[in-house]
């Protein structure tokens, strides 16, 4: 019971940081989000006059006072699920900016992270099953070389490729102008066409930490002295694979799957950008441009407490299947 009570102390004070991190690092970054809104529509020759920019800054609801009065304000607007308004998508709130965004990341980066996964552990099992061989030579290999590949140069020769030379797939965007969101056949079948290619680009590199970490778990796992006592009574090979092996080996995959999903909500900034898919990670990059604060800090937010939740639900899945976990806690 102490191990639970401790790691939910850990999450609630981890929390609390996050919670003031994620309201200091936008306040500290130079620049003034009302003057970058003037310069946005008045073009950066044109002089801003210090009514204008009041005139903006109260238009936008931007922060006033001083950060300790800022802190407050803030943690009592959080308190009532109350995000403010986008700097960048005036007058819309934070809310509905994010609500239309976020479906896109989660059907894009979630499919891909969960396939990934899946394809990773039984590569990476597959590899320690066959170890020393030629079937683990061509796995681990042929992962720690496209691990090499920079990820940009992976999503540009896909676009070239498949896109320009070919033309079987589009080459960015959510969706087609023919084609409105809704729910029909017309709308799913041109987003499933513009999110091939991402996930594509997602998922060539996805797999390789899963194929690596899961080998090397499991070979070290088959060396323990239980998985030499198996094979001494005679079971077979497979078996002490998969029942001592695989079962033991995949918790620490299983910690960093929990984690990479619940970092799901930030978004890909980079695939989204390239392919200028309508995401979280594009959002967060045009809230960092344009030095949007309300939409930066509920996107730094929810990725930092779903990478938290997430994390705190692994730490409390470790304790209830490795009883070596509460033991070493309680000593």
């Amino acid at each position: 019971m102490a191990y639970f009570v401790r790691r939910a102390g850990f999450f609630l004070a981890t929390l609390w940081a996050a919670v003031t991190l994620n309201f200091l690092i936008p306040r500290l970054e130079p620049g003034d989000p009302a003057e970058a809104l003037l310069n946005r529509l008045t073009g950066k020759s044109q002089a801003v006059s210090p009514t204008q920019l009041a005139a903006v800054r109260k238009m936008l609801g931007a922060p006033d006072g001083n950060l300790l009065s800022q802190y407050g304000d803030y943690l009592q607007a959080l308190a009532h699920g109350q995000f403010g308004i986008s700097y960048t998508y005036y007058p819309y709130t934070v809310t509905d900016v994010i609500g239309k965004a976020i479906p896109w990341t989660l059907v894009l980066v979630g499919v891909t992270q969960i396939l990934s996964f899946v394809i990773g552990t039984v590569l990476g099992a597959w590899a320690a099953y066959r170890r020393n061989t030629r079937a683990d030579s061509w796995i681990t290999l042929g992962s720690t070389f496209i691990g090499t590949l920079p990820f940009f140069w992976i999503a540009l020769l896909l676009i070239f490729v498949f896109a320009i030379t070919l033309r079987w797939f589009p080459d960015g965007g959510g969706y087609g102008g023919g084609s409105q969101p809704g729910w029909s056949w017309l709308f799913f079948s041109d987003a499933f066409q513009h999110s091939v290619l991402p996930g594509l680009s997602l998922l060539i590199t996805g797999p390789i930490g899963w194929i690596l970490g899961m080998r090397n778990n499991m070979v070290q796992t088959l060396g323990e002295d239980y998985a030499r006592l198996a094979r001494a009574k005679g079971l077979s090979r497979r078996r002490i694979a998969l029942t001592y092996g695989a079962r033991i080996a995949i918790l620490p995959n299983v910690t960093g799957f929990a984690i990479a999903l619940g970092g799901i909500l930030g978004g890909t900034v980079l695939v989204e950008s390239i392919f200028n898919y309508p995401g979280m990670g594009r959002l967060l990059l045009e809230a960092v441009s344009n030095k949007d604060y309300p939409l930066m800090q509920t996107l730094f937010l929810f990725t930092t407490i779903g990478v938290l939740i997430a994390n705190f639900l692994a730490d409390l899945a470790y304790g209830f299947l490795d009883p070596r976990v509460r033991r070493t806690e309680a000593a």
